[in-house]
């Protein structure tokens, strides 16, 4: 058994590229999916709110059979390899359904909402436990396995900066409308636009390319809902309707620098390309990577001594309990991203270039891992990142719509620390299954990682709550200006001091955490012993 040789980095590039084909779909969903569905779908946020929630319940069933189907599993592959290969292509197309727009009633809309997320999040667990489990049998070393946690992380960022960085460019370019625009010059700086539209659009979005110039209504029926000059609007397009506007704040304004997007559109088909990203990476990690560690040869199938063993498993508990809370505040910070841009500095396409910059951090954040927990600990690490990136984060709520600069320093610094929770997070559930195995002569690796599927996909589900209730109490419509503006302040706290909150509390819970560098230490070496033996 090949437990002591290090893992080439060829291998570890191969197994990150499957985070990154997972980081399509999830952080395209956490990112994107709620304002789809509020702005584009035209669901109210607490509809969306409540089906995230609803949608998590079953979760922690589902969580912990596809854990016990993995451990039970046995092909050519492995136990867990397999997995891979079957899920790729079902969770490529159940995304691009997410992102589906079908002409159905009010109800129509929620049934189909439900519908797919609930199926998206079936998919996504049968992929994401084995492939978590994959990492703690590639190798029995837990100092190689933070370095292959490291590379995940790094292919989960780059994986969440493809679909974050490009999709609002994509949804732009395929989402393009191009009806007949004319253009009176008023003075220099300032221009009537007039639009006459050449089909029904349920949602577009008309601004100039650059995002500088500001868009006042010039009809009355428009005008007395929406008075604010913005740096865009949205609205919905009749056939043969003409759409007035006031745009100042550039000179020789041409019909080629105004942007017209039908985001329906552009959303599907954005993620139809971006769905097929995510086949061919995890295509990719599973012909390039190998299982190695096995479950001691006389250990039997018993399923009570299975989760005998996790429930007694202190160190697995505490690390689902700040799972799930690490989860949800990040999970807030992703979903309200798009609204700040859009609705607090009137610049979506600015929420791109943060994002990657965010996802650039994060990297960095996920690479700087392994050397700094060998230095002070995967548990002291995880407290330290904590702390620090709650805090810094809380600094968003001083900011004014033109602190810019502002805004992406606090966002990215805040980013690189809290990119070591699920660097640390996935490599500590390794070191549970060797305690486990240690402990009590068992390993149920597929069971302690249902962990992080649980942890991930229920801490997003709290967090869409929370964002989806409190837009709720403040009136929040995604298809009335007014309403938008109202929300506002409730948009500033999600994007601040609230997700922070959630970073004291798991701070706290993990000095619980018993799995010290010194006690793995132990642990590995005693393991290592008996297989060899084996």
């Amino acid at each position: 058994m090949e437990i002591h040789n290090k893992i080439s980095i060829k291998e570890k590039i191969g197994y990150a590229l499957g985070d990154g084909a997972a980081n399509i779909a999830w952080r395209g969903v956490a990112t994107f999916l709620m304002i789809f569905y509020t702005d584009v779908f035209g669901l109210s946020p607490i509809t969306v709110g409540v089906l995230f929630l609803v949608a998590r319940f079953s979760d922690g069933i589902s969580d912990v059979l596809m854990g016990i189907i993995g451990d039970r599993t046995n092909s050519k592959y492995g136990k867990f390899r397999p997995w891979i290969l079957w899920t790729a292509v079902p969770l490529a197309v159940i995304l691009s359904l997410l992102f589906t727009s079908p002409e159905l009633g009010e109800n129509g809309k929620i049934v189909y909402a439900y519908i797919t997320y609930i199926i998206f999040t079936l998919i996504y667990t049968a992929n994401n436990i084995p492939y978590g489990a994959l990492m703690a049998v590639m190798t029995g070393n837990d100092k190689e396995r933070t370095s292959i946690g490291s590379f995940r992380m790094a292919g989960a960022f780059a994986g969440g900066m493809l679909v974050q960085g490009a999709l609002l460019f994509l949804v732009a370019y395929f989402g393009n409308v191009n009806p007949s625009i004319a253009i009176n010059t008023i003075d220099e700086t300032s221009f009537k636009v007039e639009v006459e539209a050449s089909k029904d659009v349920e949602h577009v979005n008309i601004k100039t390319n650059n995002g500088v110039a500001t868009f006042m209504w010039n009809d009355t029926v428009h005008y007395q809902d929406d008075k604010e000059s913005t740096n865009g609007k949205s609205f919905a397009m009749k056939k043969g309707g003409i759409y007035s506007f006031i745009v100042t704040g550039e000179k020789e304004l041409s019909v080629d620098d105004i942007s017209i997007v039908d985001q329906k559109q552009g959303y599907s088909k954005s993620m139809y390309i971006m769905s097929a990203f995510l086949a061919l990476l995890m295509l990719l990690t599973f012909l390039s990577t190998k299982e190695r560690v096995l479950p001691p040869k006389n250990q039997k199938t018993n399923l009570k001594k299975d989760f005998k063993d996790l429930i007694t498993n202190k160190p697995w508990i505490i690390l689902l309990v700040i799972g799930l809370l690490f989860n949800v505040y990040n999970s807030i910070k992703q979903g309200v991203v798009i609204y700040y841009f859009t609705h607090y500095l009137n610049d979506q396409l600015l929420s791109a270039s943060y994002l990657v910059g965010l996802m650039v951090a994060s990297i960095a954040g996920a690479l700087i891992t392994a050397s700094l927990s060998k230095k002070i600990g995967k548990r002291n690490l995880f407290i330290y990142a904590l702390l620090f990136s709650g805090a810094v984060n809380t600094l968003l709520v001083f900011c004014n719509p033109d602190d810019i600069s502002a805004i992406f320093t606090i966002g990215i610094v805040s980013e690189f620390a809290s990119a070591m929770f699920p660097t640390l997070f996935f490599v500590m559930l390794g070191d549970t299954a060797d305690f486990s195995e240690w402990k009590n002569g068992r390993r149920a690796t597929g069971l302690i990682y249902s962990a992080g599927s649980f942890a991930t996909k229920f801490g997003g589900g709290i967090a869409g709550a929370i964002i989806g209730l409190i837009l709720g109490l403040y009136g929040y419509n995604g298809q009335d200006a007014s309403s938008i503006k109202q929300a506002i302040p409730g948009l500033v706290m999600l994007m601040s001091w609230i997700p922070a909150i959630v970073t004291v509390v798991a701070a706290g819970i993990m000095f619980l955490y018993p799995l010290t560098s010194e006690k793995m230490g132990e642990i590995t070496t005693d393991l290592n012993q008996r297989r060899s033996i084996e």
